[in-house]
């Protein structure tokens, strides 16, 4: 058994998220505009693109403020239709390198894990189609595990898989670097991804792009 693991944040570390986001995202508040629920204008991108990695409470608190539960979870019904429609359409994109680190990871003993606060079907459906399904040991997601913050999140992947003693928590947002510290693992910074490098700055290790992570983990 292996006992080494590597967790991996979704978008802005896997994936880079904007090719199916922000269409998604407008498509959503179209939608809303459209059946008299929402009546302000559709985000600027630069506001969309700062909620990625955010749980979709957290999300919805910044894009809906005044909405009710009820509009928020069909601008989540709405969103999520239109991801799953742009991924099996092929226009998710996952960053340079992505697949060959992986696999590099996997021959070297990691066992590798998705842990992001998207919906379930959003993730499962990203890995389906990334053509590297096989190198993820598992995919945990607040959708999945209906989890507050990803520190919880983390903390019920350790609860699961409990034999490693070797673990990197890896991504772009404040809340991986936290999630990992709260767990007492070992973080690494993507700053290619959507969080600033003062966002990052209580990472322990800070990459540049993809492909340094192996650099780092080997």
């Amino acid at each position: 058994m292996n006992c080494k693991a590597a967790l991996f944040d979704m978008d802005g570390t896997l994936l880079h998220s904007e090719y199916v986001a922000i269409p998604a995202y407008k498509a959503a508040f179209i939608e809303l505009q459209q059946a008299g629920i929402y009546s302000g204008p559709v985000p600027a991108e630069e506001k969309l693109l700062a909620q990625l990695g955010k749980t979709l409470d957290k999300i919805w608190e910044e894009l809906l403020p005044d909405s009710t539960r009820q509009v928020r979870y069909k601008a989540d019904e709405i969103m999520l239709k239109k991801e799953i429609e742009l991924i099996k359409d092929g226009k998710s994109v996952f960053y340079p390198g992505v697949k060959e680190t992986l696999t590099d990871l996997k021959k070297h003993g990691y066992d590798i894990f998705v842990v992001s606060n998207g919906l379930e079907d959003y993730i499962a459906a990203l890995v389906e189609h990334s053509g590297f399904k096989d190198l993820f040991t598992d995919l945990y997601s607040a959708g999945r595990f209906k989890t507050k913050t990803k520190g919880d999140l983390v903390k019920k992947l350790l609860q699961d898989y409990p034999f490693y003693n070797k673990i990197y928590m890896i991504g772009d947002r404040s809340s991986d670097i936290e999630s990992g510290r709260l767990n007492n693992l070992t973080t690494v910074g993507c700053l290619f991804g959507y969080g600033s490098l003062n966002e990052l700055r209580d990472a322990d290790y800070l990459v540049e792009s993809f492909e340094a992570i192996k650099t780092l983990l080997l």
